[in-house]
């Protein structure tokens, strides 16, 4: 989602996304939010974070819980390495319509934390 936003705001933004558990596909919930909120990254892939090891960087930028602690070292070269929490909503349990919610909350949660990350960085 974070991925889908920042390309939102600046289409020249090179912008790639990996997991340190990757699965190979998104999750569906995921890109339906993200849909509901006019952003489609149904093209996306669940990478592993090893592809991209070992290459230079701006910005590395951790965002679920355990993978700013499990997050590996980048051998390349990395000018800011950074941490933007968010609760995974893949693990909320209960009702459909309260991990909906989940799925909700935390979108606008990363809409508005990284639009506020993108300000700092493109003054």
């Amino acid at each position: 989602m974070a991925h889908g936003f920042l390309q939102s705001f600046d289409k020249d933004l090179i912008v790639r996304s990996a997991g340190t558990q990757a699965s190979g596909h998104l999750n569906e919930k995921a890109v339906a939010v993200m849909k509901e909120a006019g952003i489609d990254i149904s093209h996306h892939t669940s990478d592993s974070v090893d592809k991209y090891l070992g290459e230079e960087w701006d910005y590395v930028i951790t965002v679920c819980g355990g993978a700013n602690e499990s997050c590996p070292a980048f051998i390349g070269k990395v000018k800011h390495r950074i941490h933007i929490g968010f609760d995974d909503p893949s693990h909320a349990t209960g009702t459909d319509e309260f991990v909906w919610s989940e799925f909700i909350r935390v979108r606008d949660e990363i809409r508005d934390q990284f639009y506020e990350f993108y300000k700092k960085i493109s003054n």
